[in-house]
């Protein structure tokens, strides 16, 4: 998928400038799309000078001029085309999960230290967007949320990147836990395995 896919889908939020749209992505489009701010302003470059979006600049006291960026209807049309298209199928590629499976091989402290900060990383992920969901909320169950919202679309990503990052949490702690057994069970270093009877 292209990022220019994702910015368009944010941008249906409204009009937004590129500062705006980098915190967007941060709080709602990073549940399926990384992207730097370098890339997101390189980015809304090409689109407005392919015409996707549209941008006007905003005189500001005391402050530089800020542009903002909106959706054209070449963008709208572009945007349906790329949602009637079938995805291509998502694969991982995780450079810990490598490391994961050398662990035999290599450090395994370092791998253990590794799993450690993405454990912590996953669990300060799901606490910022159980955060968002309350915001999205606002205070409706769920149900109504979802059959009286303007958009679900925001939901349902968040929904997703919420059961991604608890699985992140949940793979972690149980491969933790594993190379943990293992180090206790293993014996001494320099020390051999008692033999029993011959």
């Amino acid at each position: 998928m292209a990022l220019r896919n994702a910015i368009m889908s944010t941008l249906l939020e409204g009009e937004a400038s590129g500062y705006d749209l980098t915190k967007a992505f941060d709080a709602s489009a990073a549940n399926f799309w990384m992207a730097t701010p370098q890339q997101l302003y390189r980015e809304l470059d090409r689109m407005k000078a392919d015409g996707l979006i549209s941008a006007r600049v905003v005189e500001q006291e005391r402050r530089p001029n800020k542009r903002l960026f909106s959706l054209t209807e070449a963008g709208r049309a572009a945007l349906r085309s790329f949602t009637a298209s079938p995805p291509r199928p998502s694969a991982i590629r995780d450079e810990l999960l490598v490391q994961v499976q050398a662990v035999d091989a290599g450090d395994q402290e370092a791998v253990r230290a590794a799993l450690l900060e993405r454990l912590v990383w996953a669990q300060a992920k799901v606490a910022r967007y159980e955060r968002l969901r309350a915001r999205l909320l606002d205070g409706r169950f769920e149900d109504e949320y979802l059959a009286t919202a303007e958009r679900i679309g925001p939901y349902l990503t968040l929904m997703r990147g919420l059961s991604f990052e608890r699985e992140n949490q949940r793979w972690c702690e149980q491969a933790l836990a594993v190379l943990d057994r293992r180090r206790t069970a293993a014996p001494a270093p320099g020390r051999e395995p008692a033999q029993g009877p011959v």
